[in-house]
């Protein structure tokens, strides 16, 4: 049965003044905006996105130990189970303690409300889903390389791959944005990460099945091609956000002022 859940009860559980300082400098990338045509339009209901700015890599797990020992309420042995499942940061020695070899690598097992805390006390957001899949397709030397067939293969040749039993460190693939490993390490969290069940303008497609992503919903895609768009969707709509999987992780942005 597909998610339904819009999850609003976050907005009251960010701490306030939730900031903190970083150890190191986050970098950011710039984008500069453009149209994003979603899986299950057309191009005539193609989404504008606003310029902004995104994390160059995913946050890793050093990056999210710093907001834990700051934000004790987030480790997991106290993270309440209406914000995180029983797996949450499951791999992690302690609560204040991962083994070194995870440092530098993409946090995972860290569910969706975890996430938006994390970014929130940077004074950051999650990226929306049209941000992200904007940004995810560019290709090293194209800023849309959504048709070019070599990208795609690329892209599903890293899914292919047998599940690594240890992720790789962040900074593996950069993209023509200066944006590292939107493919290939990790998947991630997005903002509206159920909107697999909407549309970017409701009153003009009244008529959508909200069924689109579960199961046989898939034949009424209007780009059959776009496989690797069809697996990050399918993913998203299987999601709830208290869910902590394997191999999904996030990164932050932020707007341009």
């Amino acid at each position: 049965m597909c998610n339904k859940l819009f999850v609003l009860i976050y907005l009251v559980f960010v701490p306030a003044g939730c900031v903190w300082a970083q150890k190191k400098i986050i970098p950011m990338a710039y984008i500069k905006g453009g149209y994003y045509t979603p899986l299950y339009s057309s191009d005539s209901q193609r989404v504008y996105v606003q310029p902004f700015y995104i994390d160059a890599y995913p946050v890793t797990n050093s990056d999210f130990l710093i907001f834990v020992e700051k934000y004790p309420e987030w480790r997991k042995s106290k993270v309440k189970k209406l914000f995180a499942d029983t797996l949450y940061l499951s791999y992690w020695s302690s609560d204040i303690s991962v083994e070194k070899k995870y440092l530098h690598s993409p946090v995972v097992y860290v569910s969706w409300y975890a996430a938006k805390a994390y970014c929130a006390c940077q004074g950051k957001r999650l990226p929306t889903t049209a941000e992200w899949e904007l940004v995810a397709q560019a290709s090293q030397t194209q800023m849309d390389a959504s048709k070019d067939t070599l990208f795609t293969k690329w892209i599903l040749s890293t899914l292919s791959e047998k599940a690594k039993t240890q992720l790789h460190d962040v900074g593996m693939f950069k993209n023509y944005y200066g944006v590292y490993d939107m493919h290939g390490l990790v998947w991630e969290w997005t903002y509206d990460f159920n909107s697999a069940l909407t549309t970017g303008e409701s009153r003009g497609n009244a008529s959508l099945d909200n069924t689109f992503f579960c199961g046989g919903g898939s034949y009424s895609s209007k780009d059959l091609t776009n496989y690797v768009a069809f697996l990050r969707y399918a993913l998203r709509s299987s999601l709830k956000a208290n869910y902590t999987v394997q191999n999904l992780g996030f990164r932050c942005v932020k707007n341009i002022k």
